[in-house]
């Protein structure tokens, strides 16, 4: 099985583990615990599952045009964006990054985790 290995929108190590072949990343980071998240639910309607492909992007599938035109919609995009929910995995490990857009929606999906993480002071991040 490939190795994902993800990390948080400041560069840090979020989580990593291994995952079957054939599923989208976005359900991928939800498996290993990472914070990435998506206010459609993963059905290419948003860009809030926007990540950056840091290595392994030759074993996902093309980006078609939906993907494209979301994309297009999405904060900081890069030659190296995708959105997680139209990335299916393939059978080589692959490095990403949330997207500081994507970890927001994820607290916002979360508000117990984010109301921990203010508490803690972890929450907003500092710049």
């Amino acid at each position: 099985m490939p190795k994902i290995t993800i990390y948080n929108p400041r560069g840090q190590l979020e989580a990593e583990g291994e995952v079957e072949p054939g599923v989208d990343l976005l359900e991928a980071s939800g498996r290993v615990g990472a914070k990435h998240g998506s206010a459609c639910g993963g059905v290419c309607s948003c860009s809030t599952c926007h990540i950056y492909i840091k290595q392994g992007a030759d074993s996902l599938n093309e980006m078609e045009d939906r993907e494209s035109d979301y994309l297009d919609r999405g904060f900081d995009v890069r030659p190296s964006s995708r959105l997680g929910c139209q990335c299916i995995l393939g059978t080589q490990d692959i490095v990403y990054q949330i997207s500081e857009e994507s970890e927001r929606t994820w607290y916002d999906e979360h508000p117990k985790e984010r109301h921990e993480a203010e508490a803690a002071g972890l929450w907003p991040p500092k710049k």
